[in-house]
């Protein structure tokens, strides 16, 4: 049903009524409760969520003029539109003088009543989420924290992510997830949609790679005879998730005739299947995910619709990358250890701190889904043995530091030149385990094997000696 909370429609003629409904039910708008009796309105709104009024002034008992005051000093966030055939100029100005969103007369064109009755909605939407986010300004405690239980983390730009994800939950507007490569991209929009409450299921497709006509098919299914071999009718995705969510995963790489139609699906939130001549309306909250950064779609040449991405990106939320969040490490490495190790049936590596310490200072352009793999191959091989190319990648890491290593006058753990004292070394060594951990304490006295307690106790030390 969209849109999520219903449209009240109000007016003594039932012939209205119906053609109000009809006109609405043609664009999408299906989720409206007719009211004949004005009396009856405040306690309809007292009892459940309005999303919007639509008011016929001229009717007995409660006149409209009447329930218009009354309904804007009560219920100030619920828009009303006055539709009426009282075309007296005095009037229309004091219906909009008493806040009514928009005045229109009967009888309505079809185009004038939908555009208002959408841009009510869109500002009823927009109200509400900064509302919303409002409350998120200061950092607090998830509300849903069981909704992130698949991501774990301890950092506290990933709990901003989750804090965000609550303030936009219930929004029907689209997301776009953006994140390199392994971050959690699909993990995040599993927890939007569970967040969000709808009643449909979490539909995910990867749309990468497909062709026009495969993306039609897949998305918006085909009608039986659409081409050779559609010996029976297909549902698509987008039909499989009414009231739900469609996850379109790495859509930075989708073709252009396809934008064009994602655009429509979008934009008019209808689609036409394959081999279909009228438009089917989609009941569905779209988020889309891209490996591409943002200046990536939007610079020029670039091959992605410029209107397709700020319709996309109605809400934007980006996930930070592994190397942006190592203080995760130790904790992430812990869980992929313990599951690997009930996945595969083997024991916990004994010497599984070695491999902490040799990631530590690892760049992982795979991010999470990169160190799942690293974990569960050392499970599997029964120790701390890292992979071949692994190795090569964490080789040309430190070739690429040594390229701003200090020069070769100045004392060295490579012990080229003049040979540093015992202190000079002890100094050194900390300050590399410093900045091949990004300055993560606990992380470099792991490195080195000492406690953490030991390693601020040295730094206080130094710092005392210094000044």
């Amino acid at each position: 049903m969209y849109p999520p909370y219903p449209l009240l429609l109000v007016d003594d003629e039932e012939q209205a009524l119906i053609s109000l409904t009809q006109t609405l039910a043609s664009e999408g708008v299906t989720n409206t409760r007719a009211c004949r009796d004005s009396r009856d309105v405040l306690p309809l709104l007292e009892a459940q969520d309005i999303e919007l009024v639509l008011l016929d002034l001229t009717m007995p008992n409660v006149s409209g003029e009447e329930l218009l005051q009354v309904l804007t000093r009560d219920f100030p966030d619920v828009p009303v539109i006055v539709i009426t055939g009282v075309q007296e100029i005095d009037t229309a100005v004091r219906c909009l003088k008493s806040g009514a969103f928009d005045y229109l007369v009967k009888p309505v064109e079809h185009g004038r009543l939908v555009a208002s009755v959408q841009h009510a909605l869109e500002q009823r939407r927009l109200r509400r989420e900064n509302s919303l986010l409002k409350k998120r300004i200061f950092p607090g405690t998830l509300e849903h924290p069981e909704a992130f239980t698949a991501v774990v983390t301890n950092n506290s730009t990933m709990y901003a992510v989750f804090q965000y994800c609550e303030a936009i939950a219930t929004s029907t507007l689209p997301v776009l997830i953006t994140g390199e490569t392994g971050v959690g991209k699909e993990l995040i929009a599993r927890a939007l949609h569970t967040l969000s409450k709808r009643q449909g299921p979490f539909v995910p497709v990867n749309v990468a790679g497909l062709d026009d006509t495969v993306f039609s098919d897949t998305l918006f299914g085909h009608r039986k005879g659409a081409f050779t071999g559609a010996d029976e009718a297909r549902q698509g995705l987008v039909s499989r998730a009414t009231d739900g969510t469609l996850f379109l995963d790495e859509i930075g790489d989708l073709g252009p005739a396809s934008q064009v139609k994602l655009l429509r699906l979008v934009q008019e939130h209808e689609y036409y299947p394959v081999g279909a001549d009228v438009p089917h309306i989609a009941q569905v909250r779209i988020i889309a995910a891209t490996n591409k950064s943002m200046q990536e779609l939007q610079q020029p040449g670039s091959a992605f619709r410029k209107d397709l991405f700020y319709r996309l990106c109605f809400h934007h939320i980006h996930i930070p990358p592994l190397r942006e969040r190592m203080d995760d490490l130790p904790l992430l490495l812990e869980h992929f250890m313990q599951e690997a190790a009930t996945a595969l049936n083997r024991p916990v590596p004994e010497n599984a701190n070695l491999l902490l310490s040799r990631l530590s200072g690892y760049h992982f352009p795979g991010n999470v889904r990169e160190l799942k793999a690293l974990v569960y191959n050392a499970v599997s091989h029964g120790c701390v043995t890292l992979p071949e190319n692994s190795a090569a990648h964490t080789t040309a890491r430190k070739e690429e530091r040594n390229l701003h290593a200090p020069s070769r006058q100045q004392p060295s753990l490579f012990f080229t030149g003049t040979l540093p004292s015992l202190d000079q070394t002890c100094d050194l060594l900390i300050a590399e385990a410093l900045r091949r951990t990004g300055g993560n304490q606990t992380l470099a006295a792991k490195m080195i094997g000492i406690s953490r307690q030991t390693l601020i106790r040295y730094l206080k030390k130094v710092r005392s000696e210094k000044y």
